[in-house]
C-alpha cells in the first residue's frame, strides 16, 4: 500500500544543507512512487521561506529553490485546509502540519521533532497519525 505523507518544514530545511543525509534521500525519493507527498498552501510558502533564509548556507540560488519547490508542488497531491480548532499544539505552525495530516488521512508525519518529551506533535496520536523521522519512514518503505 502506497503511504501518504506530510514532511515537516525541518525535513526539508535539513534536506536543502547537506546530501548526506536522509532528509536529502527522502526528497530524492519525491514522485518516484515508493509514497505520496501531501501539501497545502501554508505548508509550500513555509518551505520557501525557510529555505530562503538558509540559502547562503547552502549552495543553491533563489532560482534553484523555486525550481525545487516547483517539482514538489508538481508531484504531491495538494490539499485545502479547513480546520477551526486551533490550537492544538504547542507551535501553531505544527498544527498546520497537523491539519494537513488529518485531512489528507496521512500515514506519517515525517519530522526530526519526535523526541518524547518534547514532540512538538504530542497530541497528533489522538487522530492516529505516527510521527517518524525520515530514516525511520525510509526503513519501513524500503527506501535505505
Amino acid at each position: 500500500m502506497l503511504q501518504s505523507v506530510v514532511i515537516d518544514t525541518n525535513v526539508f530545511v535539513s534536506a536543502l544543507r547537506s546530501q548526506h543525509g536522509s532528509s536529502y534521500k527522502l526528497f530524492m525519493l519525491i514522485g518516484g512512487g515508493l509514497f505520496d507527498i501531501n501539501v497545502s498552501v501554508p505548508l509550500v510558502l513555509e518551505y520557501e521561506a525557510s529555505a530562503k533564509k538558509i540559502n547562503t548556507q547552502t549552495r543553491l540560488k533563489a532560482g534553484d529553490i523555486d525550481d525545487i519547490l516547483d517539482y514538489i508542488c508538481s508531484v504531491a497531491k495538494h490539499r485545502g485546509i479547513f480546520y477551526l480548532w486551533r490550537p492544538f499544539l504547542k507551535d501553531p505552525k505544527d498544527d498546520m502540519v497537523l491539519e494537513l495530516a488529518v485531512e489528507s488521512n496521512s500515514n506519517f508525519i515525517i519530522t526530526y521533532n519526535t523526541t518524547y518529551n518534547t514532540c512538538d506533535f504530542e497530541g497528533s496520536e489522538k487522530f492516529g497519525i505516527p510521527v517518524l523521522t525520515p530514516k525511520e519512514f525510509l526503513e519501513r518503505i524500503g527506501g535505505i
